[in-house]
């Protein structure tokens, strides 16, 4: 595999940690790598495919010991992962946009089946019109079909979530697949330097996956079986019910992380300089980074300005959002998504959170990034700017309001 530059690290944790210089996708594939899954679905779609790419080659020179199935679509790997998980191999596949839609009748079927799968998705616009570029409008799309989202900002994150997926997603009382989202080629293709831990220390931050009720011929049992109406919503509240115990599974796994690598994560937000701040910007993913410029910049201007950023959009982390912007005078949601004929999918989210809690903030959404177009610092700045102002509504970056 091709890793980029390499320099010998530090010592943490009882193992000798590399540095690698490498495309997101590289760093989310040395970090599936370190899970050691025994089972490799894959199909490749823009911008997605180097990870698949990077796995092949890591099972074709030995140094990841797992079946590599390059299956004939997106609907077939899916079905594959869910195969394998249910016969207690850990299994993962990557996809993207249209392929993510294509797997999207398979969805439902690997979190109503309780299979700890763990999928990466590049964030990519869904056509019409036709386009590669990204945006997040194939994964906020499903939200409803019952697995565990997470967003990472940067490469490091997203390395760093291979493994703590499937550490969450394998709790028994969780048992839910686990979806790692990159945004497509600002995410995806983009390289910097990442701390790869040791095999050594991922073994021991991740033992082998050893399920309960794997198919076993000596003790057969019945699996995927179908449910009245006196039954099925038992099993939907399970379901509903291993997310949520996702909350408490990501706190443990980041604290043990912290402990086994030096590296702390904020649970399911992350907060900056919201402490204080007058008006919060909430968003999710790789844009983060220009909207903490942002809020620097608006303090050097004099305005209050904190950024709020969802890391995991299932679980919801309502209670979290409520909290960190409970000092605010207005927040606004940034986000690369919509929801035709209504807000963006995750304005609506956060609107119930802050009216559950009894929050009465003015809020605002703004719409951008649809189909790769840039987000800037700049545009950042103009929202802060308008929440001071006042303005609330929901607005299309560079087209006014709606």
């Amino acid at each position: 595999m091709r890793e980029g530059l390499r320099a010998r690290g530090h010592i943490h944790g009882g193992g000798e940690v590399t540095r690698a210089f490498v495309s997101g996708n590289e760093a989310l594939a040395l970090g599936v790598r370190l899970a050691a899954p025994k089972v490799v679905c894959a199909y490749p779609i823009t911008p997605q495919t180097t990870v698949v790419e990077r796995l092949s080659e890591m099972v074709a020179d030995g140094s990841l010991n797992a079946e590599f199935i390059y299956a004939e679509s997106e609907h077939s790997a899916m079905s594959c992962a869910i195969g394998a998980s249910a016969a207690g191999a850990r299994a993962f596949t990557a996809t993207s946009s249209q392929g993510l839609l294509y797997m999207a009748e398979c969805l439902p079927y690997a979190a109503g089946g309780r299979f700890p799968i763990v999928m990466m998705n590049a964030n990519r616009s869904v056509a019409l019109p036709w386009n590669i570029y990204g945006d997040q409008r194939d994964s906020i799309s499903q939200l409803d079909c019952g697995w565990i989202q997470a967003y990472a900002q940067d490469a490091q994150e997203a390395l760093d979530l291979a493994l703590m997926s499937y550490r969450i997603a394998e709790r028994p009382d969780v048992s839910t697949p686990f979806m790692i989202n990159l945004d497509g080629f600002s995410l995806t293709h983009a390289c910097e330097a990442v701390d790869v831990p040791s095999p050594e220390q991922a073994r021991g931050f991740l033992p082998p996956y050893e399920p309960e009720d794997a198919m076993d011929f000596g003790r057969p049992r019945n699996m995927g079986f179908s449910a009245g109406p006196e039954h099925n919503a038992f099993f939907k509240y399970r379901e509903h019910l291993g997310i949520l115990r996702a909350r408490d599974a990501a706190a443990e796994a980041e604290e043990e992380f912290g402990r086994a690598f030096g590296r702390r994560y904020t649970g399911l937000v992350e907060e900056y300089m919201c402490g204080d701040a007058d008006f919060v910007l909430i968003t999710l993913g790789s844009v983060a980074g220009a909207c903490r410029d942002a809020a620097d910049r608006m303090r050097g201007e004099g305005v209050r300005a904190g950024v709020l950023r969802i890391r995991y959009m299932r679980p919801f982390p309502s209670a979290e959002i409520a909290e960190a912007v409970s000092g605010a005078e207005a927040v606004a949601v940034l986000e690369k998504d919509v929801s035709f004929g209504g807000t963006g999918t995750v304005f609506a989210n956060v609107n119930s959170a802050l009216y559950s809690a009894g929050a009465r903030i003015p809020s605002s959404n703004y719409i951008g990034g649809l189909g790769g177009a840039p987000v800037s610092e700049g545009d950042a700045c103009e929202i802060f700017r308008r929440m001071a102002s006042g303005a609330t509504g929901v607005r299309f970056i560079g087209m006014g309001g709606a």
